[in-house]
């Protein structure tokens, strides 16, 4: 009788440690799965060959430096004055 108890105090014990692994707690999200998810929302109706040729560009675009985009946005505004290349340099710079 004692070993019986014994061998179910044991089985107990294994089981509620099994009970515990099985729920790992989430973790957050890599950079890499951010930006994987992102590409996905954009990806949203294309199908096949489109779709894999655009998760590839997306995925391996890097990320455009402050200094280019504004350098970029400086030649996009040329020729606007005033408030106008004010609202123009918000917008872009967001992008």
């Amino acid at each position: 009788m004692r070993n019986g108890f014994t061998v179910l105090a044991l089985v107990l014990a294994l089981a509620s440690g099994w009970a515990q692994a099985a729920d790992p707690a989430p973790a957050e999200k890599t950079p890499q799965q951010n930006k994987m998810a992102t590409c996905n929302k954009e990806a949203d109706g294309k199908k096949g060959d489109e779709r894999k040729a655009f998760m590839k560009e997306c995925l391996s675009a890097k990320k455009e430096t402050q200094q280019s985009k504004m350098k970029t946005c400086n030649v996009e505004a040329a020729g606007k004055k005033g408030d106008e290349r004010k609202a123009f340099m918000s917008e872009c710079l967001k992008k």
